[in-house]
C-alpha cells in the first residue's frame, strides 16, 4: 500500500532505523501468517513442529520477495516523483493478519509506504499501482521454479500464489489499499488492472490449485 500525507523537498532513497525495523517485523509476521494459512492444506504431509517450521521457512523466502519488493516499488516510484517516502507498519493489522490466517483467510495489510511532496493525481496512482504490477512480474519469475520437484517446486508455487494474491488484494478499492487510489484517478485503468489480477489469480488456482 501507499499513502500520501503531505509535502517535502529533496527526496532520496534511504532507510531509517524505524523503517528497517517495521519492514523486518512485517516480513516476519506475514511469513508466519502465510504459513498458518497454507499449513492446513498440507495436513497430509504432517502437522508437527518440524513441518510447520519448514512452511515458515518457505513462506519467509516467498513473502520476503513479494512483500519487500512490493513496498520498495512504491518507495522507488514515489522518490522518482520527488516524494519523501517511508514504510510504516500497522501493528494492529499485523495482528489481524495472523488471526485471520488461523480461520482460513489472510487479511494482508501490514502497513504502507507513506509519502509526501507535490504530486498529481496520476502520479499518486502510478505510485500505488507500482506495487501490484511488481507482484505480477515476480509471479512470472517464480513460475519456472514450479517445473522442478521438491522444495524448489514448492517455493515456486508458493511464490506465484502469494504474489498473485498480494496483487489482487491490494487492488481492492477500499481504505488505504492501492486500488482505491487507482480508481480515484482512472476507472478504466482500475478495472483493467483489478480485473486482470482477479482473472490471473483465479486461473492459477483453477489450473494448479492452492498447492
Amino acid at each position: 500500500m501507499s499513502v500520501r500525507v503531505g509535502r517535502q523537498p529533496e527526496p532520496e532513497l534511504t532507510f531509517s532505523d524505524r523503517e528497517l525495523f517495521d519492514l523486518a517485523l512485517a516480513w516476519i509476521t506475514l511469513s508466519v501468517a502465510f504459513a498458518l494459512l497454507f499449513a492446513p492444506i498440507h495436513r497430509s504431509a504432517g502437522t508437527d513442529l518440524t513441518f510447520f517450521a519448514t512452511m515458515v521457512g518457505m513462506s519467509f523466502v516467498t513473502v520476503g520477495v513479494a512483500f519487500l519488493l512490493h513496498e520498495l516499488a512504491h518507495k522507488v516510484v514515489a522518490i522518482e516523483y520527488g516524494q519523501i517516502a517511508e514504510f510504516r507498519a500497522d501493528y494492529k493489522m499485523l495482528f489481524l493478519a495472523v488471526m485471520s490466517a488461523l480461520i482460513g483467510f489472510l487479511f494482508a495489510a501490514p502497513g504502507a509506504v507513506y509519502h509526501r511532496g507535490r504530486i498529481t493525481i496520476k502520479e499518486n496512482a502510478m505510485i500505488a499501482v507500482a506495487g501490484p504490477v511488481t507482484n505480477h512480474l515476480l509471479a512470472l519469475l517464480f513460475f519456472p521454479m514450479m517445473l522442478f520437484g521438491g522444495y524448489i517446486g514448492l517455493i515456486g508455487h508458493m511464490g506465484v500464489l502469494i504474489n498473485l494474491f498480494l496483487a489482487a488484494f491490494n487492488m481492492i478499492p477500499f481504505g488505504p489499499l492501492d486500488g482505491k487510489t487507482v480508481l480515484e484517478w482512472n476507472t478504466p485503468v482500475f478495472v483493467l488492472v483489478f480485473g486482470l489480477s482477479l482473472l490471473v489469480l483465479g486461473g492459477f488456482v483453477f489450473l494448479f490449485g492452492f498447492w
